[in-house]
């Protein structure tokens, strides 16, 4: 199949294929890839194979198709590799995009792997009441900015922590935290935990991990629940650090689990059903920083862990 105007270059499936050829249009950058550079025992996912191109979530439009619920023009979100042109031999576990009056890049992260993290955290394990009190950590990134949005949709008080005074004020701006901190500048988290919820905490959208894991233990409420998705400052660690303050599981009757997002894609449909009326209506925002051409893709890739996004992290390969 000729894919390039100037004949330079011609890809085609392998005869008899039951694989896709895709052009790739978006690429996720995403703190769980970190694991995945490294050969860590018991991983939900595997670690990527050296000499070969990084995999991640992305969308990208069907050029040749093997298997027939597939055709040429279709646009997927899933699992892609980091280069312009894929050929994915698992088809079975993409979605197709049927909703293309929202921007296609949503699909990296408020319609895609995020937004069902963010869905699935908050409104499935923490099962949020009206009136209670949640804090996210990493508020302003690609899950947090909505874990804060469906809070305030549920007429919970919502407090977000990010590392900037920029992402402060994105929060409480734009997303409609009630309130929001820079906790680089705090000298005493728990300090500041007492001070935006001086009657404790309900719900704890869990993102970071470690130190703030540990205050945050000491300041939620009775029957309080810990969603946890992810705990980025460990990931550049040689060795996690330990958690203390575990006791106030039990003494306070909390509830903490963690979740692999994969295991609750059997609830994408039902999602899209709430999400996207929001988003049409204006009541629900997303903010990307976006990364122009598959060069700039490892620079951006490096900038989660420094706290460089503002918003979900997203490289353009190309716009169709």
């Amino acid at each position: 199949m000729l894919l390039d105007a100037s004949s330079t270059i011609t890809l085609s499936l392998p005869e008899a294929s039951n694989g896709l050829l895709v052009k790739n249009l978006y690429l996720s950058c995403d703190p769980y890839m970190r694991s995945r550079m490294s050969n860590i025992q018991g991983s939900y996912i595997p670690s990527f194979t050296p000499g070969s191109p990084i995999t991640g979530y992305g969308v990208a439009k069907v050029l040749d198709s093997g298997p027939p619920n597939f055709k040429k023009g279709d646009l997927f979100w899933g699992f892609t590799g980091w280069e312009e042109y894929s050929i994915i031999n698992a088809p079975e576990s993409l979605f197709k995009i049927e909703h293309t009056d929202v921007p296609l890049s949503y699909y990296t992260g408020i319609l895609g792997m995020p937004g069902m993290t963010a869905y699935v955290g908050f409104y499935e394990i923490c099962a949020p009441k009206k009136g209670e009190y949640v804090f996210v950590s990493a508020a302003s990134g690609a899950v947090g900015q909505l874990v804060g949005q469906f809070a305030k949709l549920s007429g919970c008080y919502v407090v977000g922590s990010a590392g900037t005074k920029e992402k402060v004020e994105l929060l409480k701006n734009k997303f409609g935290f009630d309130e929001a901190f820079n906790y680089k500048e705090e000298q005493d988290l728990d300090a500041a935990l007492k001070r935006y919820f001086p009657d404790g905490i309900d719900i704890y959208f869990e993102n970071v991990g470690g130190k703030m894991l540990e205050v945050v233990l000491l300041n939620m409420r009775l029957n309080g629940r810990i969603s946890v998705c992810g705990m980025i400052s460990q990931y550049n660690l040689e060795q996690s650090e330990g958690v203390r303050n575990l006791f106030c599981l039990v003494s306070k009757r909390l509830r903490m689990e963690g979740f692999i997002v994969f295991d609750r894609y059997h609830l994408y449909p039902k999602y899209m059903e709430m999400v996207l009326p929001l988003i049409k209506q204006g009541r629900i925002c997303y903010v990307e920083d976006i990364a122009e051409g598959l060069e700039s893709a490892p620079a951006a890739l490096v900038g989660l862990f420094s706290g460089q996004n503002v918003g979900k992290q997203v490289v353009v390969v190309a716009r169709e």
